[in-house]
């Protein structure tokens, strides 16, 4: 794998189809949660499984033209909008409802059925808390047993760095070292598939 501070943002070179390696990363951090927003509307786990290709698909077609800005938003939050659409789709075809021509009671009522406030906060917590673990599964790979198990004691179990000097039989500045070095290496990597500060996602430490 490629050093973090060499790759381009995940997103960025998700319009280039050819990049498989952007494809599958893209695939295993969102497709469990589009999963989920199925689910959560109320589809089968076969039809939930059906909306994942359909949005992947529909993501595929329409990336290139994706542009975030402060109007309208993050990456996450345009994805979020295909996925509910796609998912309220796919639940109204299954109950045999004609797409609403706008305004139909229907409409709302199946809307704040299937949609409540809560569910883009609940996929953005639950993004957050993959892009971490996914992130720290390849950084756990790319260093050192030691290393790590320095980092992950002294910044997930919040064991002393001298503690964790004396167990490991190193110094105290190398468990400092490690530290740094991992984290360093988390906050680009977060970075770099999410769009967010390090600072958002660091409460997953815990």
């Amino acid at each position: 794998m490629m050093e973090p501070e060499t790759r381009e943002s995940l997103i960025a070179r998700l319009p280039d189809h050819a990049n498989t390696t952007a494809w599958l990363e893209f695939v295993q951090l969102y497709e469990p949660l589009i999963y989920g927003i199925g689910r959560r509307h109320g589809l089968q786990p076969t039809d939930a499984t059906d909306l994942v290709q359909e949005v992947l698909l529909a993501v595929a077609q329409s990336i290139e033209r994706f542009k975030p800005d402060q109007q309208r938003g993050r990456f996450r939050s345009w994805l979020f909008g295909v996925a509910r659409n796609h998912s309220l789709n796919k639940l109204r075809s299954l109950r045999g409802q004609p797409q609403p021509a706008g305004g139909s009671e229907a409409f709302k009522q199946l809307d704040q059925v299937a949609a409540p406030t809560s569910l883009e906060q609940e996929f953005t917590t639950a993004f957050r808390r993959r892009a971490f673990r996914w992130a720290a599964r390849r950084v756990r790979q790319s260093v050192q047993p030691t290393t790590w198990e320095a980092f992950s004691r002294t910044a997930v179990d919040c064991q002393s760095a001298g503690d964790v000097a004396e167990d490991l039989g190193v110094e105290i500045g190398s468990v400092y070292l490690a530290r740094s070095r991992v984290m360093s290496r988390l906050k680009r990597l977060v970075q770099e598939v999410s769009g967010d500060g390090f600072e958002a996602i660091e409460g997953e430490l815990r």
